[in-house]
């Protein structure tokens, strides 16, 4: 599986990884556990960071 997608001259997307970390029910007001997810990063390449500077 490919971590990350470098498209020259704009940037990288990346996959970042969440803990799990408690949440709550809001019908039941109880605690439940949200487990691992994989969340989309993206840093911005030089080129268009200097455009918008």
């Amino acid at each position: 599986m490919v971590k990350y997608r470098h498209i020259m001259g704009f940037g990288i997307f990346s996959l970042g990884k969440r803990a799990v970390r408690r949440g709550r029910n809001s019908s039941t007001g109880g605690v439940i556990e949200i487990g691992i997810a994989q969340v989309p990063k993206f840093k911005l390449g030089k080129a268009p960071k200097d455009t918008v500077n």
